[in-house]
């Protein structure tokens, strides 16, 4: 009720004042501080503030070094990069069960699969892999159990991909040109769109050029 009451004072001295802008900045400041002070009681305390970290066992983390975090739309699924098994590999949680999904297919036996990304509702994961002899982008279909090679004929090296809402595009880094750019990767209208039964999230990425009449975008 205090920092409403401070708020209105504010907003009527910041009409009358003939400095406006520097007052505006002013009353900024000072209504920070209050909801800060608000929030956490003036204690100094931040946790109070800061919800504090849950611990989701030895299934989430282990001793092996674990990466390249990505959330789905809803928060249920989380994907990642992880050396676990002496191999680095992707895998995938569930947070409302608190264990680790199966991959059927994915992860190869000396194979680096890496920097994974995951659609809307988990249904699609996008990752690097070298399992075609390069460092390639797959999308890898959980429905389906099936992968597939975006960047098979692809010249230069790729990185960092990630892919939209819905599953349909995909936006990576290459070097094909002598530095890194951004591709956008159309999978066409043919492909099976993901959306999850709480709405999209959007395409996902920034409109960086047209696509090309191959589905590809620079």
């Amino acid at each position: 009720m205090g920092i409403v009451v401070l708020y209105r004072f504010l907003v009527r001295q910041s009409i009358t004042n003939r400095h406006s802008h520097k007052f505006a900045f002013f009353c900024q400041t000072i209504l920070a501080i209050s909801l800060i002070c608000g929030l956490s009681g003036c204690s100094g305390d931040a946790s109070l503030v800061t919800p504090p970290p849950q611990d989701f066992g030895s299934s989430l983390n282990t001793t092996a070094a674990e990466q390249y975090a990505s959330f789905s739309y809803d928060g249920r699924y989380l994907v990642f990069a992880s050396d676990r098994r002496a191999n680095r590999g992707i895998w995938l949680y569930d947070m409302q069960s608190r264990r680790l999904v199966p991959l059927p297919g994915l992860n190869q036996p000396g194979i680096v699969q890496d920097e994974p990304d995951i659609s809307a509702d988990g249904r699609y994961l996008v990752y690097v892999s070298e399992q075609s002899g390069k460092r390639d982008i797959f999308v890898y279909d959980r429905q389906t159990l099936k992968t597939e090679n975006v960047t098979q004929n692809w010249l230069g090296e790729v990185r960092h991909p990630t892919i939209s809402g819905n599953g349909r595009f995909i936006a990576f880094e290459t070097n094909r040109n002598g530095q890194w750019d951004m591709v956008i990767y159309d999978r066409g209208s043919n492909a099976e769109v993901s959306i999850p039964q709480t709405g999209d999230r959007g395409l996902g990425y920034r409109d960086t050029g047209k696509l090309g009449d191959r589905g590809l975008g620079y």
